[in-house]
């Protein structure tokens, strides 16, 4: 996607990135809309426009207002006029966060045992529990498995992100990463990784996408228009549809590290959920994107305060 300006990219904010959102809330469904279309827009929207748009997900105005109170708070976006018409801006630094959460949302993929591993060994004092419980969270929100106490693995590709990651949330100083590491564990390789990751529940978060979306896959695989002729989803629909879809399926590639096949249970799920996303963001993603366009164009004189 384009940057927002023509300038060179901005450093990220520190603690921007925020994994806590819960899929589906507003605030989360905020954060998906300004990952998928802001940047396309030029790095800014009408206020009115914004509202409008995330009312068509079902979420009443005062929420959708109080969301991008917050926004702003946590310094995603801006205010700024453009032309008399109140709007909101992407604030320095975003488009490098977006552009980091582009290759991990769009790139779901398997780490063969070939690439190796990375270990993150991190001591937080006893008087900074605060940050340990952060530190922790964060590693586990990353898709970090935890071989012992204060010692965590992942795959040797994710060393990069992880260590970014981790300095931009202030985190960095209590942490050493090793790359690189080669893992020998007393048995296999799979049982290892059923103790180090929390597989179950990462399978869970597969499952649940592909029981919530495979339904709406169908219903486009049938050719996309009805019996009568009419298109079996319309923009808008595509539009909020294409929303949910992002915003539901955005955590679960930091959650799975992408082990190896060998690393995974027989009945492992990730990849007909990440075939399924594929599908759905082709196909609703360019008519998503010309709504958002047609509704910021053709509207601009309602935008106006």
């Amino acid at each position: 996607m384009p940057e927002a300006t023509g300038r060179a990219p901005q450093p990220a904010v520190p603690g921007l990135d925020d994994f806590d959102a819960r899929p589906g809330s507003i605030m989360s469904l905020l954060r998906t809309f300004v990952g998928l279309h802001m940047r396309d827009l030029g790095g800014w929207i009408a206020v009115a426009h914004l509202v409008a748009l995330l009312e068509q997900t079902g979420a009443p105005a005062t929420t959708v207002r109080s969301a991008v109170s917050r926004a702003k708070a946590k310094g995603l976006l801006r205010p700024q006029r453009r032309e008399d018409v109140a709007g909101y801006a992407l604030s320095p630094g975003v488009v490098a966060m977006l552009e980091r959460g582009d290759a991990t949302i769009y790139s779901y993929r398997r780490h063969p045992v070939s690439d190796g591993w990375c270990l993150i060994s991190f001591s937080v004092p006893e008087d900074r529990r605060a940050e340990r419980y952060r530190l922790r969270r964060l590693l586990a929100q990353l898709g970090c498995g935890t071989v012992a106490d204060g010692l965590a693995v992942a795959p040797q590709p994710l060393a990069g992100g992880l260590q970014t990651h981790l300095r931009e949330a202030g985190l960095g100083e209590w942490v050493t990463v090793f790359e690189q590491a080669a893992l020998r564990p007393d048995g296999s390789l799979a049982a290892a990784c059923a103790r180090w990751w929390d597989l179950d529940m990462t399978a869970g978060l597969h499952r649940a996408f592909i029981a919530r979306h495979r339904g709406l896959a169908e219903r486009l695989a049938s050719g996309g228009r009805s019996v009568t002729g009419s298109p079996v989803i319309s923009p808008q629909e595509a539009f909020a549809a294409h929303l949910r879809i992002v915003d539901d399926w955005r955590p679960i590639p930091y959650r799975d590290p992408g082990l190896s096949r060998e690393a995974l249970p027989a009945d492992w799920p990730g990849d007909e959920s990440a075939a399924l996303f594929r599908e759905l963001h082709e196909r609703l993603g360019p008519p998503a994107a010309q709504h958002v366009v047609h509704t910021t164009r053709s509207q601009i004189g309602r935008a106006r305060p």
